[in-house]
Parts: structure tokens; C-alpha cells; sequence
């Protein structure tokens, strides 16, 4: 059974040489991040396994890739290049990774709630530009940070997020608890936080969850921390928020579209502070996915 990574950059395909282990099933590292969904079926030449980090894969491309049969996805976000559901109608299995980089994106969340709070990205953009700009930053000891989905992720950001004055409370769709960590309903969460961070997978269920209603409901003059998935929002919600105000900040890793476009509104509003989808991009993180992919290849291959 053969395997191709088909879109790796080198810092992934040489965390792939080196977790190589004897017996392992034959990888080939396409070195090209940059192929497009179309390039699929040439890239893979048949292979059975197919181990994706970016490469969008539609069902009409798999169709054409004969012998795929799994999937192995780097991340748990899956859908938002995929359909699972199709994909499995033709006999193609998708496998996710799950918990490689909790602390990471935690971490991530955390800077861009600072960030936000203390205006660090636009005073620095106006100081490059000449401009002495001195805003007013929100202190956030004392202030209160809610979750939204509670799974390793958020319980990481509870973490640092207690340890570093903060009262945290949190919602989530099954019922949880976490030291220090209050659960409340999500309309409590949205209209008591002072700052709110999204930690939701996207599926049917929480694709466009925070709704121009849902925004509403929000304290004025909160932050907005997303590192989840760009779908979760409402995008032109979000943004008619931010300039009314009624947002104080937003700190983004994640969009609807991906690369960003450089005339998209988001890059034009003051009161955002962007990042790349990089949240989890740390070498630990890093070697914590290839380990996990290298262990779904080897468990394919046995069956």
C-alpha cells in the first residue's frame, strides 16, 4: 500500500523523513504546497493513501483519483476542504488528527486576545507610517473570558487565561466541567464576556452559529477571538459590527476565504488584528501532527 503527502511544505516533509520507521508503508513527499485540487490524480498515481495538509480535495476530483481510498487530513478541519460524507459514499475514508496542537492554538488565542485588547497590531502600523498613535487599551485582569465550545483547546486558554487573573466561563454542546471554569448557556457566555473566543469545530451544526443576533447579544465594545473556523461567523455580521463599534477588536487566525485576499474589507478595518491560519504552526505542534499522521498510515496499512 502506497501513501503520498501530496502538498507538503519542508518543514513538514522533513519531519516526515525523520519519523520514518522501518516497515513503514512507502511515503512519497510531493515538496509542492502549492498544487491545486486538479493536480490530485497525477500527484497520486494510484496511491491508496492520499495524507493532505491544505489541498482542497472535491468529490468530483477524488472520483477521477483511482485507488484512493483514505485520507489522512492534518488537523481536525477537515471539512472545510472535503466532504467526508461524499468522500465515504466512495469508499474513501477520512481520518482526522485531533489534540497535536492544543497548546499552540491556545497559546494563539491568548496573543490575539492581548493583542486586541491592548491595540498592539495598529499601533504598530501607524508607527511605521509616522503617526504617534496612543490608544487605550483594555486591561483584562479582572475581566471576563468566554468560551465558546469547550474541548483541549479552550481548556488550554481556560488555563493561562485563570492563571492570569481572569474570570473564564464557558458553553458547550455536551455538558462539561473544568476547574475554575463556569458553564452557563450560550446567550449568558455572549452577553456577559468581555471577551469571547471561539473553539468550535465546523460541521452542519456550527457552520454560520454566531449569527448577526448572536453578535448582538454580545457586550458593546467586546473582543472577538477566532481560531476556530471563519464559516462559524457570520463574515459581513462581524465586520458591520466592528465598524459600528459595537465590537471593540476582533483577533482572527481563520476566514471564509483562505489566503485572504488583499482587497477583502477585513484588511481595510482598524479595529483587526489578522494572523495567517498559523495558530497551530509551532515545531512542537508540528512534530506531534507528523507523529500522528505516520501512526493512521501504519494502522491503515494493518488493517
Amino acid at each position: 500500500m502506497r501513501a503520498v503527502f501530496v502538498d507538503a511544505n519542508e518543514s513538514l516533509a522533513v519531519i516526515t523523513e525523520r519519523l520514518e520507521k522501518p516497515g513503514d508503508p512507502k511515503m512519497r513527499i510531493n515538496r509542492n504546497p502549492d498544487i491545486k485540487p486538479e493536480d490530485y490524480p497525477a500527484v497520486l498515481d494510484g496511491a491508496e493513501i492520499a495524507v493532505v495538509d491544505h489541498t482542497a480535495l472535491p468529490t468530483d476530483i477524488a472520483k477521477k483519483c483511482a485507488g484512493l481510498k483514505h485520507v489522512v487530513f492534518l488537523g481536525t478541519g477537515a471539512r472545510s476542504y472535503m466532504n467526508p460524507e461524499e468522500l465515504a459514499e466512495l469508499g474513501i475514508a477520512v481520518h482526522l488528527i485531533k489534540g497535536y496542537g492544543d497548546t499552540a492554538v491556545a497559546e494563539s488565542a491568548i496573543a490575539l486576545m492581548w493583542s486586541s485588547a491592548r491595540v498592539i497590531a495598529q499601533m504598530d502600523r501607524e508607527m511605521r507610517a509616522g503617526n504617534w498613535l496612543r490608544e487605550d487599551g483594555m486591561q483584562l485582569t479582572g475581566k471576563t473570558l468566554g468560551l465558546v465550545g469547550f474541548g483541549g483547546i479552550a481548556a488550554e486558554v481556560a488555563r493561562i487565561a485563570l492563571g492570569s487573573g481572569m474570570k473564564v466561563i464557558a458553553w458547550n454542546r455536551s455538558a462539561k466541567s473544568h476547574p475554575g471554569v463556569e458553564f452557563v448557556d450560550l446567550d449568558t457566555v455572549l452577553a456577559n464576556s468581555d471577551v469571547v473566543s471561539l473553539h468550535l469545530l465546523l460541521n452542519d451544526e456550527t457552520r454560520g452559529m454566531i449569527t448577526r443576533e448572536k453578535i448582538a447579544k454580545m457586550k458593546k465594545g467586546v473582543v472577538l477571538i477566532n481560531t476556530a473556523r471563519g464559516a462559524i461567523v457570520d463574515e459581513q455580521a462581524m465586520i458591520d459590527a466592528l465598524n459600528s463599534g459595537h465590537i471593540r477588536h476582533a483577533g482572527l487566525d481563520v476566514y471564509n476565504i483562505e489566503p485572504l485576499p488583499k482587497d477583502h474589507p477585513l484588511t481595510r478595518i482598524p479595529n483587526v488584528t489578522l494572523s495567517a491560519h498559523s495558530a497551530f504552526r509551532t515545531p512542537e505542534a508540528s512534530e506531534n501532527l507528523i507523529h500522528a499522521a505516520w501512526e493512521h498510515c501504519r494502522r491503515i496499512v494493518k488493517g
